[in-house]
């Protein structure tokens, strides 16, 4: 029996874990035009009829996130599971001015962080140069700066993550098991929290642009949200 198949016997004590973008949603060019398919809704519909728990950690807003996917039952955690962290609202206003004094046309302001994209830039690679600039200047501001999938993220020194905020609701919710769908760097905080779980199954959503070693840390690796569908169907 494959992974999938043992992992769907028992969803009572499961929780299944989805990043958004590049997961359930289609890169798109602009991050505000992004949706979830209805197909894919009508699955994470079922899935949060027959599992302990199904929630979406996100690098968006939670109140973001919940408008892309479209399925308000859901859990939804945002910034990358800094909005669990007490602190992130001190370094909110930290960051606003920071972002006032910047010259780049895709600023994507969460509020607790920031992502600066250059996927519609003519020249990514003079946008990634200049872009590695903006990332020394972050740094010296004492903020965390990490570059994804054609963006540059402006995140808090906080130790909230992906990881973080799956081990705190892995345990809110007693789930010795768990799936977690990722296709970016932040995803690996999320992989590793899997550790020592009674079964464990991290699902690399595998692009050009994301990193190897989350496919080298994978389980399952699929090609896009479509392949994602098709495991959600499995579950």
């Amino acid at each position: 029996m494959d992974l999938i198949a043992r992992f769907a016997e028992d969803p009572s004590a499961a929780a299944i874990f989805l990043d958004i973008d590049g997961v359930l949603a289609p890169i798109v060019a602009r991050p505000e035009d992004a949706a979830v398919p209805e197909e894919t809704r009508q699955e994470l519909r079922r899935l949060d009829e027959r599992y302990e728990l199904v929630a979406c950690i996100t690098g968006r807003p939670s109140v973001d996130a919940q408008r892309v996917v479209g399925v308000p039952e859901l859990v939804y955690v945002g910034n990358h599971g800094l909005e669990l962290d007490p602190a992130a609202p001190d370094w909110a206003a930290r960051l606003a001015p920071f972002l006032a004094g910047l010259d780049w046309p895709r600023i994507e302001d969460k509020g607790i962080a920031a992502s600066l994209h250059y996927r519609d830039r003519p020249d990514e690679e003079a946008a990634r140069a200049e872009l590695e600039e903006i990332a020394v200047q972050a740094r010296a501001e004492g903020f965390v700066p990490r570059f994804g999938r054609k963006v540059l993220e402006i995140l808090p020194p906080l130790r909230a993550n992906k990881g973080s905020a799956v081990r705190h609701l892995l345990a809110a919710h007693d789930c010795r098991r768990a799936l977690f769908a990722g296709d970016d760097t932040t995803d690996l905080d999320a992989f590793q929290a899997l550790d020592g779980l009674e079964l464990a199954v991290r699902l690399a959503v595998a692009s050009s642009e994301g990193p190897t070693e989350l496919r080298d840390a994978a389980d399952v690796i699929v090609d896009g949200p479509e392949e994602v569908l098709a495991v959600l169907r499995r579950l």
